[in-house]
């Protein structure tokens, strides 16, 4: 599928805006951003739900933005789910095959092929009502899927389920769509689903791509400041190239002090150095650690999560930091407290410059 510089204006918003992007067969490629960036009006443009102002969207070569929704081979699992209240699971499911004229008996097929493709054997006679959250998002994917169409579109789908069943349907949904050898496009504002399903990830940000790519790369290798402070924590060390040579940069510090980042850059050129909590290494200052990159400064927050501590430090020259530590063992008390002193210091390899 490719989208050419499609643009989508309701009245004088512009919701999306001269956008260009490719998604490859059987990949699962999913569009990540805040409420209102224009993710969800790109999915319903490639339902044919809505059309685009501007540009063309093309499924192997083929202009489809004038073809109806009924006629792309393409369906679509709404965030609500649209289930038909007073229709059994199998009537739910068998709704649009009915519509395209499928002989019963193959209705009857297909219907019981799908129940059991998202293991919901037995549920057939059932009412939505009658049905877990999880439940009925199965049988919303199951119609969706029932009219075997190429690319499947996912607006939202684990939005409404708690965090155990949402962490368990990524999973599903990944096998699922490994299963089949589908393409799945799937909208979603959740970073930790997005990077857990996809294989590659745009994100959106007012109507444009930010940036396309794997998760690792976004992660690791944000191409700017938003993206790097909307992809997980960070921390970002303002600052200016003191010089630079032989793959490795002297940046000075806007709050004052210098460190190195393995990395090159314009000497003189205003940068922002992103640095991941967990790639920060946190000592006391009585364990007499040294190195290269390092800080001193003052706790002054603790987070317990369970698996990781976030530590919040305020360091000497005022700025403040984030640094996680792997709980390796069952804590009974912090291995550093609030108010210590302590230092924070990372690897020249840890730090990406971000030029904008």
């Amino acid at each position: 599928m490719r989208f050419e510089a499609v643009s989508k204006r309701f009245g004088n918003f512009v919701a999306v805006e001269l956008l260009s992007l490719d998604i490859f067969e059987r990949e699962f490629f999913a569009l990540l951003g805040p409420s209102g960036c224009g993710k969800t009006t790109l999915l319903r443009m490639l339902a044919g739900l809505e059309q685009p102002t501007e540009g063309r969207i093309l499924l192997d070569g083929l202009d489809i933005s004038g073809v109806p929704p009924h006629r792309r081979p393409v369906n679509m699992m709404f965030q609500s789910y649209a289930l038909f209240p007073h229709l059994t699971v199998e009537a739910n499911i068998a709704f649009g095959l009915k519509q395209d004229g499928m002989p019963k008996p193959e209705i009857a097929t297909r219907v019981r092929e799908m129940l059991e493709l998202v293991k919901l054997d037995g549920f057939g006679e059932r009412k939505p009502h009658q049905l877990s959250g999880g439940q009925r998002q199965r049988v919303a994917l199951a119609r969706a899927l029932a009219k075997r169409p190429r690319v499947l579109l996912l607006d939202e789908p684990m939005s409404a389920l708690d965090r155990k069943l949402r962490e368990d349907t990524r999973f599903e949904l990944m096998e699922l769509q490994n299963t089949l050898g589908l393409t799945f496009v799937i909208v979603t504002h959740d970073q930790e689903e997005a990077m857990t399903v996809a294989d590659r990830i745009g994100v959106m940000n007012a109507g444009q791509l930010a940036q396309v790519a794997t998760p690792s790369e976004i992660y690791e290798h944000p191409n700017s400041r938003w993206i790097a402070d909307f992809i997980g924590d960070i921390n970002l060390i303002e600052g200016r190239v003191a010089s630079s040579g032989l793959g490795h940069t002297v940046i000075e510090s806007m709050t004052g002090g210098r460190f190195l980042v393995a990395a090159e850059a314009t000497v003189g050129a205003a940068v922002a150095v992103a640095l991941r909590p967990e790639k920060l290494r946190i000592d006391t200052v009585a364990s007499g650690a040294s190195g290269e990159n390092g800080f001193p400064g003052r706790v002054t927050e603790i987070g317990y999560l369970g698996g990781v501590s976030v530590y919040k430090v305020r360091l000497d020259n005022g700025l403040d930091m984030k640094a996680t530590l792997t709980n390796h063992t069952r804590l009974t008390a912090q291995p550093i407290a609030i108010g210590e002193r302590v230092r924070l210091s990372f690897a020249p390899e840890a730090g990406v410059v971000l030029l904008r």
